[in-house]
């Protein structure tokens, strides 16, 4: 097994690294990462970064929360003690509203939440990418592109050729 994570390149603009993520995609490249001190427009397009299963979760959670409140009302109500006040029906569902509603935005909230933490793979206590050179000023002032070398199309050589010719003002090889 390699023990190579794979190739990391430098740049210094915002705009140098959306081209080299551009230029990437468009070689072929399908396991490409980008780091950033601020979110780059229109990098999560280039990168496709585009997860259809939250929305669905998040969708069938408030579904089943909703279902919830107005379950556990309509049986406390109807069923389990029924209250007869002034002749007026058990079963008043405008009244159960509220806590259905409320019960959507719990289920929905917690998982959203823990499905974001679940599909980015965290808690992640150590990452690979940590060990390339500067790679701590990606917080503050560097732009870094990440070439996986489980990517089809890696081959050690090329791939840094290629990364170079972007204009990249350093290319390092990133050990796991």
């Amino acid at each position: 097994m390699s023990r190579i994570y794979g190739l990391v390149a430098e740049f210094d603009t915002a705009e140098a690294l959306l081209r080299g993520a551009e230029a990437a995609r468009e070689a072929g490249y399908r396991r490409v990462e980008a780091y950033s001190p601020f979110p780059v427009h229109g990098m999560a397009e280039v990168l496709e970064h585009d997860d259809p299963r939250l929305p669905w979760v998040v969708f069938i959670m408030g579904v089943i929360g909703c279902a919830t409140g107005f379950g556990l009302e309509s049986w406390t109500a109807v069923i389990n003690y029924p209250f007869n006040i002034g002749g007026k029906p058990t079963f008043s569902w405008p009244n159960f509203i509220p806590v259905a509603y409320e019960l959507t935005i719990l289920f929905s909230a917690w998982t959203a939440g823990l499905a974001m933490l679940v599909l980015n793979g965290l808690p992640r206590y150590h990452h690979s990418i940590f060990n390339t050179p500067r790679f701590e000023r990606a917080s503050s002032d560097l732009f870094f592109l990440c070439i996986e070398a489980r990517d089809a199309k890696y081959d050690s050589e090329e791939t840094a050729q290629f990364l170079e010719n972007l204009g990249a003002q350093l290319v390092s090889e990133v050990e796991k």
